[in-house]
């Protein structure tokens, strides 16, 4: 795939604008407070992905101000591209982590990390949320699995999120002691994701606390997995 400039910038200019915009979900949710959490988005330039850069949020910002102009683009080394909108800004404090996710697994499309309250509860305890009900086995195939612990900073948490969720179904992984990062196709992907992890998360929660949790069946998982991934919702035809 070779792009010229203009469909570069063209494509550049349509992740800063979905990233912009996708990060009022985050508020509208409930699942960020004051400036943390953040969304990135992929570039796609390359077909390996080798070639691709990514949008991410400005570090500190209120989310009020957060505007397409304003995001950051950076390469997959999470360094921020000189001469671009925002590049006077720093990036997000998770940019390395973003960066890393993005190198190792070019399918990719975009990166979301909340603080949402049950979801970091059950970070906070090191425990995996269980496959109890049927929203979790349509969304995420199985429970969510734990990462490692890891200090912010470097890509130490990204190489937690990547040995935690390649192979695996989930496109969310909570990181002990810090909470959640999701994945996704594309950056709406993954903010759809991080909205399913943190609703299950309080409902098996306050299931746990009114008595014993009942698990799905594996093979029943795999049926709904199945289904919901392949089937639900419109056909290909119905979307045109």
């Amino acid at each position: 795939m070779t792009r010229s400039a203009p469909e570069i910038e063209q494509a550049i200019d349509a992740v800063r604008a979905d990233v912009a915009r996708l990060h009022a979900e985050l508020v509208r949710y409930g699942l960020v407070v004051w400036t943390g959490g953040n969304v990135s988005g992929r570039v796609r330039l390359s077909d390996d992905g080798s070639g691709d850069l990514f949008v991410i949020k400005p570090s500190g910002v209120s989310y009020d101000d957060l505007a397409p102009e304003n995001m950051i683009l950076c390469d997959l080394d999470g360094a921020v591209v000189p001469g671009t909108a925002g590049s006077d800004r720093a990036p997000s404090s998770d940019t390395a982590a973003h960066a890393y996710v993005y190198r190792h697994m070019p399918e990719v499309g975009g990166v979301v990390h909340t603080h949402s309250t049950y979801a970091v509860a059950w970070a906070a305890r090191g425990e995996e949320i269980p496959c109890v009900i049927t929203a979790m086995a349509d969304e995420f195939g199985g429970p969510i699995p734990v990462g490692p612990f890891a200090i912010i900073g470097d890509d130490s948490i990204g190489r937690g999120i990547v040995e935690t969720l390649r192979g695996h179904r989930s496109r969310a992984v909570l990181m002990q002691n810090h909470g959640p990062f999701t994945i996704g196709v594309n950056a709406a992907d993954a903010v759809k994701a991080a909205v399913m992890v943190e609703d299950v998360a309080r409902t098996v929660h306050h299931a746990r606390e009114a008595g014993p949790l009942i698990p799905l069946p594996q093979e029943a998982i795999d049926r709904l997995f199945d289904r919901y991934q392949n089937v639900y919702g419109q056909s290909a035809d119905a979307r045109r």
